[in-house]
């Protein structure tokens, strides 16, 4: 079962993806940072953005994805909702669904500046499972 969840930091926000795999970490990590930016029940899977990394490890390449999701979704005045995640050894492969912002339908809650290397770990834990996780500035 993949979820993603907050953990407290001083001056910022600690996000977490958890999942049986990478891919799936890294789509929940993504999903913890949407919902610090607005009410994931109100994005719908409109548009289809595709994104690509390549980074020589997988913490850089988590750190990647999630600054790549913040500035397509400032470009292009988007909001995302879905994602998915598929990773090839250095490279990543992603989609983002969403839909461009709309102030009758989107409360933006707080801007997400960038996905920084503070509490960067990807990992599995004791149990088996994938963590993705880092602090993203608010």
């Amino acid at each position: 079962m993949a979820y993603w969840e907050h953990f407290p930091h001083p001056a910022d926000m600690g996000i977490r993806g958890i999942g049986p795999t990478p891919e799936a970490a890294f789509e929940q990590a993504a999903l913890a940072m949407m919902a610090i930016m607005v009410d994931l029940d109100t994005v719908e899977p409109q548009v289809l953005v595709q994104i690509q990394c390549q980074q020589p490890d997988l913490e850089l390449l988590l750190l990647d994805w999630l600054n790549s999701l913040l500035y397509q979704a400032d470009v292009k005045r988007m909001v995302f909702c879905r994602f998915k995640v598929v990773i090839d050894k250095d490279r990543l492969d992603g989609s983002a669904w969403g839909q461009p912002i709309d102030p009758k339908r989107h409360v933006l809650l707080v801007e997400v500046k960038a996905a920084t290397m503070a509490s960067l770990a990807v990992a599995k834990d004791k149990d088996g499972k994938w963590v993705a996780q880092c602090i993203v500035d608010v």
